[in-house]
């Protein structure tokens, strides 16, 4: 059964304000600051400005049990969380004319607050509404609308900065938020599908904070559990390692902000968005565990490149056709392993397992940005360079896949959990 154009549509629009946030500050953050002389250490520990994302399933349970029966369970946290996102961005963008980095980085840091609590109600949302048959098709309109997000703020709007300026780039986010909350505001919140747990909040269907955390300890006690979360979390270390080094070694190697934004922020996301296409059809035709190995398995040829740019020069072709594939193959692989973590949710917890599986894949990445700028800076760090850290990040890449032989053992969940592995 083919998912309605408008839930689709909902969804890609939220993902889409959730990645503004972590588009400027993947791609436009990091090329500012090594263009400052910023050293790769410091870069490298950009990524805790990413942390309520880790940590947003100490909060889940609350978005999870409580909500507005009359509002609607999800879209009452939806709602305001768009609006503390778009304030946040227009105070960011007084911190950008007056030049404030340490104000700004505190206010990014708040964004992401904001959008990964938004993230908890909408994962929810996707959880409560998605059939089987329709978690490929869902999370491309997930994946899609953020990388959209992504590319608006690290690309797009990183290009027009020439001429809008910092403020402006942050006066067009909250701009794009607040179009967002409007839609948002009228949209009609459907009760969940029949395969869905209970969506009014009564003291009969939702369960006590015992039985919620008793029930999300079974579900993490379930055997293959434990391969289950290392399949998660190692999944993306390796390409982590490579991507946090990327643009400063685009810089160091002559490259100008605007080419970088252009070729990295703009045509790479724009290769993720049908990369994430790709994986959402993949997902959808072929077992998901098995497009998650397929994707993985082309995800290396670029990481491959990575390193061959850094041992043996560079040149434009090769930039631009090392960051093509490496969104496209990295994007395909996002959403079918997002897709496969749907699909081992235990739908009565929906939310709060999800967005414990999600908080693991990011704690995964998190060691990937410190280690890495620690590892190649020859001022404060071991010095190594470029090179080998890339190097090391494919092989870590390749080390991925043996993990796929233990998790083809896993086929079979239990009845509370959708699987379509």
């Amino acid at each position: 059964m083919r998912l309605p154009s408008s839930r689709l549509a909902l969804l890609c629009m939220l993902y889409f304000v959730q990645g503004l946030p972590f588009g400027f500050q993947a791609t436009a953050l990091p090329v500012y600051l090594r263009s400052q002389g910023v050293s790769l250490t410091t870069i490298g520990l950009l990524g805790a400005l990413w942390l309520p994302w880790a940590l947003k399933a100490l909060w889940a349970p609350l978005v999870d049990r409580y909500g507005s029966a009359r509002i609607g369970r999800r879209k009452s946290w939806i709602l305001p969380m768009q609006a503390g996102l778009a304030a946040s961005c227009a105070a960011a963008a007084i911190a950008a004319s007056r030049d404030a980095l340490p104000a700004l980085l505190a206010l990014v840091f708040l964004m992401n607050l904001f959008a990964a609590t938004q993230d908890i109600a909408v994962d929810g949302f996707a959880v409560d509404t998605l059939r089987p048959s329709e978690l490929g098709l869902g999370n491309t309109a997930q994946v899609v609308g953020y990388k959209l997000g992504m590319l608006t703020g690290g690309g797009l709007l990183v290009w027009a900065s020439a001429r809008i300026g910092w403020s402006g780039l942050f006066v067009a986010m909250a701009l794009l938020c607040l179009a967002v909350f409007m839609v948002m505001l009228f949209a009609r919140e459907s009760p969940p599908e029949a395969h869905a747990a209970p969506s009014t909040p009564t003291a009969r269907q939702e369960p006590d904070w015992r039985e919620l955390f008793q029930r999300l300890k079974k579900a993490l006690l379930l055997p293959g559990a434990g391969w289950l979360l290392l399949f998660i979390t190692t999944y993306k270390l390796g390409e982590s390692m490579s991507d946090v080094l990327f643009k400063p070694f685009l810089v160091d190697a002559g490259f100008t902000a605007a080419q970088i934004g252009l070729w990295v922020g703009t045509w790479g996301t724009g290769a993720s968005v049908v990369g994430s296409l790709a994986g959402g059809l993949l997902a959808s035709r072929m077992p998901l565990l098995g497009a998650v190995g397929l994707t993985a398995s082309l995800r290396v040829i670029p990481l491959v490149g990575r390193w061959l740019l850094a041992t043996g020069g560079v040149t434009d072709a090769g930039v631009i056709g090392v960051t093509m594939a490496e969104e496209l193959f990295g994007g395909a692989l996002t959403t079918v392993m997002f897709a496969f973590m749907m699909s081992r949710v235990d739908r009565r917890i929906g939310a709060t397992h999800y967005t414990l599986l999600a908080s693991m894949e990011v704690w995964g990445k998190a060691p990937a940005g410190p280690l890495a700028g620690w590892l190649a800076d020859a001022k404060h760090g071991l010095g190594l360079g470029y090179a080998p850290v890339f190097l090391l990040g494919t092989v870590l890449s390749v080390a991925f896949l043996v993990l796929l032989v233990p998790m083809r053992r896993q086929k079979h969940a239990p009845s509370t959990t959708l699987n379509t592995a």
